[in-house]
């Protein structure tokens, strides 16, 4: 089971960063809107409506999931580029997995992915040393995160969900 929820592992956050594995984590996180569209080719809505474990969500929720997701980091980190060490506002992903638009088609999804990555990507490739050691506080996890650790969740992020949508692609092969 754990490697149903956890199919690249669970998260570490980095002591040391090194340049390369900034720039690996960029490029993952570029390289995802094209690769979750490349995993979802020829999936069928019974696919798209299946769970990827006992308990746990779509498909579909999922691909809606990291838009979702994404969208809030992608403000988090304009928040820690403009405010020191601002309070960022937790969600609750589970309830908005539930919502009505979590049904909608994933090209809806993806597109959103495919902008905003667009801009993520470039914002991350233009920004200082001095801003990779910028900080945001998650008062529900009660942890400072530094922009350097942020990019690194969100290059795992993309890569532990889209291990989710390869896992039921895998499954209906």
């Amino acid at each position: 089971m754990e490697n149903l929820k956890y199919p690249i592992g669970k998260f570490s956050a980095p002591e040391n960063v090194t340049q390369d594995m900034r720039q690996a984590w960029i490029e993952a996180i570029a390289a995802l809107p094209q690769r979750l569209e490349k995993a979802l080719e020829g999936i069928s809505e019974t696919q798209l409506d299946t769970p990827y474990r006992p308990g746990g969500w779509t498909v579909r929720q999922v691909v809606h999931h990291l838009a979702d997701s994404h969208m809030n980091a992608y403000c988090r980190l304009h928040l820690a580029l403009t405010e020191d060490a601002p309070i960022i506002k937790p969600y609750e992903e589970g309830e908005w997995a539930k919502l009505p638009d979590s049904m909608l088609p994933v090209i809806h999804s993806l597109e959103i992915l495919k902008g905003m990555h667009f801009r993520w990507v470039y914002l991350l490739q233009n920004m200082s040393e001095a801003d990779f050691q910028r900080t945001y506080v998650h008062p529900a996890y009660g942890k400072i995160y530094s922009m350097d650790v942020m990019t690194a969740l969100y290059a795992w992020h993309g890569e532990h969900h889209l291990g989710h949508v390869n896992l039921i692609m895998n499954v209906g092969q």
